[in-house]
C-alpha cells in the first residue's frame, strides 16, 4: 500500500475468534486502554447478528421511532447517539463511514470482513485457528504459532499496539 496513502486511511482492525468466550471483548477493552495512554482517539464497533435496542419503551427517542422517525438522534451534554432503522444487515464499509475523527477503530466480530484481523486464541477454547494465516494481522494467544504471523500473550496489548503504530504510522494529534 502506498505510503502516503496509508498514513491517511483510518486504519480498521477486527478483533475475532471463534465464538463466544474466546477473549476478544477482554482482548479489546485492554487494546483500547493502552491506545487511548498513547494518545489515540479509538472508535470501536461491535457486530451484533443478534439485534439490540438503546431505546427504553415509553421514553421520548422511542416515541419518535413508533411515530416512524428513520432516525433518532438523543445529544446530552456528555453523550450523542443516533439510531437509524435499517431493513437489513449493513456492510461494513458503510458503518465504518459513519466513524470520524479517530486514529483507529476496531471492529469486534465481522470474522467474515475483508479488513486486518487480530484472532484471539485459546487454547482451553479453541481446537485451531479460525481464519487463513494470509487474514492475520497477529495472533494474541496463550499458545505460540509457527506461522510467520506475530504472535502476543493475550496481556500484550502493548506489544500489539507497538505492531499498530509501526504498521499504520498512527500519530497523536
Amino acid at each position: 500500500m502506498d505510503e502516503t496513502l496509508k498514513k491517511t486511511l483510518t486504519p480498521v482492525i477486527s478483533i475475532v475468534g471463534g465464538g463466544s468466550n474466546s477473549g476478544k471483548t477482554t482482548l479489546l477493552e485492554k487494546l483500547i486502554r493502552e491506545a487511548k495512554q498513547r494518545g489515540w482517539r479509538v472508535g470501536t464497533l461491535k457486530h451484533d447478528i443478534h439485534g439490540f435496542d438503546l431505546d427504553q419503551p415509553g421514553k421520548d427517542s422511542w416515541r419518535h421511532a413508533q411515530a416512524g422517525a428513520d432516525i433518532v438522534a438523543i445529544s446530552s451534554p456528555r453523550k450523542i447517539a443516533v439510531m437509524e432503522s435499517v431493513s437489513e444487515d449493513q456492510p461494513l464499509e458503510k458503518v465504518i463511514d459513519r466513524i470520524q475523527g479517530v486514529d483507529v477503530i476496531f471492529t469486534e466480530g465481522y470474522k467474515s470482513g475483508d479488513k486486518p484481523k487480530i484472532e484471539v486464541f485459546r487454547s482451553s477454547v479453541h481446537q485451531k485457528l479460525f481464519c487463513r494465516p494470509e487474514e492475520l494481522l497477529a495472533i494474541a494467544s496463550d499458545v505460540s504459532f509457527d506461522l510467520g504471523i506475530p504472535t502476543f500473550s493475550l496481556d500484550d496489548a502493548s506489544g500489539i499496539c507497538d505492531l499498530i503504530e509501526s504498521l499504520y504510522g498512527i500519530e497523536v494529534r
